[in-house]
């Protein structure tokens, strides 16, 4: 079985759908709050599976690791090569 990778951006949504789903739609309407943090909380649930099993390929290692390095495409390409000075 293959698990997709699923971003940071999708396990907070759940969570935070969580949440307002339980503190404010709940008091609104008892059936919709309970819908929606079920569905916020599978939501999770597959983020998690999605962090432990999925597996990481040699390039997404090397873009989750090197976030601080440049990549070598911004390398200053423009600038002409100085040339020795005569003294």
């Amino acid at each position: 079985m293959k698990y997709a990778h699923l971003s940071a951006g999708f396990m907070l949504t759940s969570i935070i759908g969580f949440f307002i789903s339980t503190f404010f739609i709940w008091k609104i309407s008892l059936s919709w709050g309970f819908t929606f943090a079920l569905f916020f909380l599978i939501m999770f649930i597959a983020s998690i599976i999605s962090m432990t099993k999925a597996d990481f390929t040699d390039k997404e290692y090397q873009q989750e690791l090197a976030i601080h390095e440049r990549p070598q495409s911004y390398k200053k390409k423009w600038l002409p090569k100085r040339k020795k000075s005569k003294k």
